[in-house]
């Protein structure tokens, strides 16, 4: 079974936005979870993350965890959502160079681009929508119609 580890800073907004996602999407069919690389264990997600995630019907309860080796062995594929964290993990970790990407590089395959999601942290609601349309939208390139 595939597992997807989606890693940001802090894990409260994006990576856990995209781990709800995608178990929304493919229901138990892949093992999903985040990660943060300054994350403080134990944190909830953002208001402004449980508020977008209410509105696309997902109920998501979520404590953050700082990535660690074990989550990096654990997941078949890592999914950063910038490519500066994608080179923090590279640059700790050489021997995960193979499965780390960011979201946006791996979505896209070799003749995409890469890029960053938009981090949304301390913003409104609709800059979360966006981030959340954003990851939805990588999502789907990966998992189409499901």
């Amino acid at each position: 079974m595939k597992r997807v580890l989606f890693v940001c800073t802090g894990n409260t907004c994006r990576s856990p936005m995209a781990e709800a996602l995608l178990k929304q999407k493919l229901n138990d069919e892949i093992e999903v979870q985040s990660a943060g690389i300054y994350a403080v264990p134990g944190s909830d997600a953002s208001e402004q993350t449980k508020e977008v995630l209410k509105e696309r019907g997902i109920s998501f309860a979520h404590r953050s965890q700082t990535l660690s080796l074990e989550l990096l062995n654990w997941a078949t594929i890592v999914l950063t959502m910038t490519e500066s964290h994608k080179q923090l993990i590279i640059s700790q970790f050489p021997e995960m160079n193979k499965k780390v990407f960011t979201l946006k590089e791996y979505a896209q395959g070799e003749d995409g681009f890469s890029g960053d999601i938009a981090d949304p942290y301390g913003g409104s609601v609709n800059e979360y929508r966006f981030t959340a349309y954003e990851i939805e939208t990588m999502l789907e390139k990966l998992w189409p119609n499901k």
